[in-house]
């Protein structure tokens, strides 16, 4: 179980670099595009997963999936900085909207995938 929690963190990091650089291939801007695609997308397949596993999927598969893969692939710490880094050369719009979008976006995406979980 260990060596497939490492193996998702891995698959979900290298997912994590490769969405953010094809988004700020094809965004540019103030605001760190790649990292809320990234984020949004992870919270919505927790969403979903922690709805299947509550109906009844494996916890495996949350330990897996969940821990490892969406852990390896969100990265909030980085929204984080990346607001500071925004707000530091004055750019307190950005700054407020990355917050901001990156907060409700999150959690609308994990209800949706809580709601389409149980849809299923």
């Amino acid at each position: 179980m260990i060596v497939l929690l490492v193996l998702a963190g891995g698959l979900g990091a290298a997912a994590r670099f490769a969405v953010d650089g094809a988004v700020r291939a094809r965004r540019a801007g103030d605001l760190p595009w790649g990292t809320l695609v990234v984020n949004v997308t992870g919270s919505f397949l927790l969403g979903l997963l922690t709805g299947l596993v509550l109906a009844g999927a494996g916890d495996a598969w949350r330990l897996v999936l969940g821990t490892g893969f969406c852990g390896g692939f969100t990265t909030f710490s980085t929204a984080a900085v990346d607001t500071v880094h925004l707000a530091r050369r004055g750019a307190l719009r950005a700054a407020a909207a990355n917050l901001g979008g990156n907060l409700v976006l999150t959690l609308l995406a994990a209800a949706l995938g809580l709601r389409l979980a149980a849809l299923l």
